[in-house]
């Protein structure tokens, strides 16, 4: 069951990844084109951004494949981590590039170099915010769905995209109003932005790695399914954890301890599979049966 999903959101995510690179391969010609025809840094900057958000779409696609393998004898609990490495790379690359920009702006205000409005400028920063903006949205829901988060990065890439053509739009009206280095404190608030998004992303990506159990919103579904089971009286041990898409959980129920061996597997597999249905993302579930006694009785 679990298999299926990943594979079918898989699709999903290769789908939108593919129309992402597509996009970003239109935009970074046409920004760096005319950037460097009419001499803006924050176009180009843009247009370098735009480049660097087809870098990471490529990670997503090559953490999408090697972090869907199948479990294998060195890798018991799957390959998901991979997916989590291609989001630390993604912030990596947001992080370093914002560093740039503000370091290229910086300079170019340090040798006095004013910039004066150009109207193409203006033309390609309003295309690349609706379509980057759209893109955004469209792979964010893709990566909330399936719980991805080297694409949920992503989609943050698209917008910080996104971002740094507002800035860009912002620096073409403050030269149409005289302020000589518009263009360049729009590189500066750019590379600012995408720096903290960056930031926001390597956060993520350490949190999973050091064995963060699953959000809360899903842990109270998953104890709901367990109690509404007329069969378990009593559970506890509950413990989770993220390995990339994959949810990993373990618990112990306690059953009527009249119950022969084949009736309490039963009632396991009745709750991993009601687990399986009723939570969106990939779970592997890991029960350990215990009679309902006295002393094995837990208080709550």
């Amino acid at each position: 069951m679990h298999n299926h999903k990943i594979e079918s959101a898989n699709r999903q995510i290769r789908f939108v990844t593919h129309v992402g690179i597509l996009c970003n391969i239109v935009l970074s010609a046409v920004k760096l084109g005319i950037g460097v025809l009419v001499g803006s840094i924050a176009l180009v900057a843009d247009g370098i951004h735009s480049l660097s958000d087809m870098a990471t779409d490529f990670a997503v696609l090559l953490g999408v494949h090697f972090g869907s393998k199948q479990a294998d004898e060195r890798h018991p609990y799957g390959h998901g981590r991979i997916e989590t490495f291609a989001a630390g790379f993604i912030a990596l690359v947001l992080t370093v590039g914002g560093a740039v920009m503000i370091y290229y702006a910086a300079m170019d205000i340090a040798r006095g170099n004013t910039k004066t409005a150009r109207t193409a400028v203006l033309a390609v920063a309003i295309i690349s915010i609706v379509s980057k903006e759209l893109l955004y949205r469209i792979t964010k829901k893709v990566a909330v769905k399936s719980h991805s988060s080297a694409l949920y990065a992503n989609a943050w890439h698209h917008r910080s995209d996104a971002l740094s053509s507002v800035a860009v739009l912002v620096g073409f009206i403050s030269l149409k109003f005289g302020f000589g280095y518009g263009d360049q404190i729009a590189g500066v608030a750019v590379g600012l932005m995408i720096i903290l998004v960056g930031t926001k992303v390597a956060g993520d990506c350490v949190r999973e790695l050091t064995e963060s159990a699953v959000d809360s919103g899903t842990i109270e579904h998953i104890k709901e399914i367990i109690n509404a089971s007329p069969s378990i009286r009593q559970w506890h041990k509950l413990r989770s954890r993220m390995v990339g898409r994959e949810v990993f959980l373990d618990l112990h129920i306690l059953v009527d301890p009249e119950l022969d061996v084949a009736t309490a597997h039963e009632v396991s597999e009745s709750l991993e599979n009601a687990v399986h249905e009723q939570i969106s993302r990939p779970v592997n579930i890991t029960v350990h049966i215990e009679p309902d006694t006295p002393e094995l009785r837990k208080h709550i």
